[in-house]
């Protein structure tokens, strides 16, 4: 049994907390573990832990670090696999349990949200500061642009086949920065968000299927998706956007044979955005992009949703920062998690309420 203390507390605990017997056997769970797991409280209590995160798990280890004599031990960046969910990383803390019989008390802290929620606001900011950028780009290049595509295609009238090719490569070339700039030109779009009613996993499917019949033809997509998650407040084709840039990231990066990409959404309480005024944002629809490619190089993590920032030798680095701020100014978060053979992004967004405000000024 657990201790009668740990009553007025258990359900005011943020994230996993589990109480274990000396067999490793679980005594209780609070109901953030009940979340993180889909499993309810009465299919886990009197079954040993192992069987969720499996025998070889390090919090397995941690766990018996504690029984073998450490009366607290703390492991930090712990992959966690419960049963057939995404790995997430948390850091646990093992102690056993005062006049507890050899019971354990075990916490999983999910590692760096603060650390994810700073970053992501700095990335927003980033992004942002291109919007001044993107609208004298749009007017100071594209006319000149088009001056020097139109001058090369009438020289190319009166030149021979071999000359052509010079004009044809003035054109292509042209044509290449015209296009990156209406990339830019993305960016200084200052109207707010619209806030309509959507369903994630209509947006999902849509980008899905785009992506199946284009760039990812060659990519398994598998889906995990929570039936009973609730609408999020947004513009459709902005957050299809957001999802055709992550989903061509993904497909450009995982392999020709055997890549694969995995959509999963759920519904995480607990991520709450600092608003002006002392108000707060809750985020609690989440949705994670995983791939099996390579991983995002280690110098470039911390700065991956910055603008012209890319691991692609001729990328521009543009559309992660899209999906930035596209998150930002629907009130939400995009987060990047990548270790070597697997990469993921997952976003945070609010729940749709009837009365729906702009938050495109606050943000």
């Amino acid at each position: 049994m657990r201790p009668l203390i740990l009553d007025p507390l258990w359900g005011a605990i943020p994230y996993p907390a589990i109480l274990l017997g000396p067999d490793r056997v679980i005594l209780h769970a609070n109901n953030a573990t009940e979340v993180f797991g889909s499993t309810s409280l009465k299919q886990m209590i009197g079954k040993n832990i192992d069987e969720f995160v499996g025998s070889d798990s390090t919090l397995i280890d941690v766990v018996d670090q504690v029984h073998r004599g450490s009366s607290s031990v703390v492991q930090y960046a712990v992959d966690v696999i419960w049963r057939d969910k995404s790995a997430a990383q948390f850091t646990i803390h093992a102690s056993l349990v005062p006049e507890g019989d050899g019971q354990v008390l075990l916490l999983m802290h999910p590692r760096g949200m603060a650390e994810h929620m700073d970053r992501s606001l700095t990335h927003r900011s980033a992004a942002r500061s291109v919007t001044g950028m993107a609208a004298m780009l749009a007017h100071e290049i594209r006319n000149p642009l088009a001056g020097i595509s139109g001058a090369a295609q009438l020289l190319s009238m009166g030149m021979s086949e071999d000359e052509q090719e010079l004009t044809d490569l003035i054109q292509d070339e042209t044509a290449r920065i015209g296009k990156l700039v209406e990339r830019v030109e993305q960016f200084g779009d200052l109207r707010p968000a619209r806030r309509n009613e959507v369903n994630i996993h209509d947006v999902l499917d849509r980008a899905k299927r785009a992506a199946q019949a284009g760039f990812a033809a060659h990519v398994k997509f598998t889906e995990e998706y929570d039936p009973s998650l609730p609408p999020t407040a947004g513009d459709p084709d902005q957050l299809l956007q957001v999802f055709q840039n992550l989903f061509k990231n993904a497909a450009e990066a995982v392999p020709k044979v055997g890549g694969t990409i995995k959509i999963s959404t759920g519904y995480k309480p607990g991520v709450k955005l600092s608003l002006p005024g002392g108000r707060f944002e809750s985020l609690p629809l989440m949705v994670r992009v995983r791939d099996n490619g390579p991983g995002v190089p280690e110098n470039l993590i911390s700065d991956i949703f910055d603008p012209f920032v890319s691991s692609k030798a001729n990328g521009t680095g543009l559309g992660l920062a899209l999906v930035s701020k596209i998150m930002a100014d629907h009130g939400g978060v995009v987060e990047c998690d990548s270790e070597p053979g697997r990469t993921s992004f997952v976003l945070r967004l609010p729940v749709w309420r009837q009365k729906q405000t702009s938050l495109q000024g606050e943000l």
